[in-house]
């Protein structure tokens, strides 16, 4: 409500929110949407054979949806920001898991030839005493 009420009473002319849209688990984009004002429906209304009588009035009926709207459409895109977050993270950790994986076996290798060379020296140096010994 208070935002409505600034916006009414001139304290800026324009309110637009900016948040990330989920497209996909790997792609979110970002979006500037307006808000305030509210694009003019009338010219449209009028080709649909508008002329419509609302009761309450329409300035009684704003006071109450405006509000509302702006509440929405904050809500909205939290849950869409929220959504690319989530979706990036979990693109992030999934990179993260190959990488780990790789890695794991980059060092098994390493780890099985280290040890293949331990044990080649060690039967070098037993056949190297035995044939001292002869």
């Amino acid at each position: 409500g208070d935002i409505v009420q600034q916006f009414t009473s001139g304290t800026f002319d324009e309110l637009h929110i900016v948040y990330n849209e989920f497209k996909s688990v790997i792609q979110q984009r970002v979006v500037v949407e307006k808000l305030l004002p509210i694009e003019s429906l009338d010219q449209e209304a009028e080709k649909l054979g508008g002329g419509y009588l609302f009761e309450p009035a329409e300035e009684e009926l704003l006071k109450v949806l405006l509000p509302k709207h702006i509440e929405v459409q904050a809500f909205h895109a939290l849950m869409e920001s929220s959504a690319a977050e989530l979706g990036a993270r979990m693109a992030a950790m999934d990179g993260a898991t190959r990488n780990a994986g790789e890695m794991i076996k980059k060092m098994t290798l390493y780890y099985n030839k280290t040890r293949q060379a331990a044990i080649t020296k060690e039967l070098m140096d037993i056949v190297g005493g035995a044939e001292a010994l002869r």
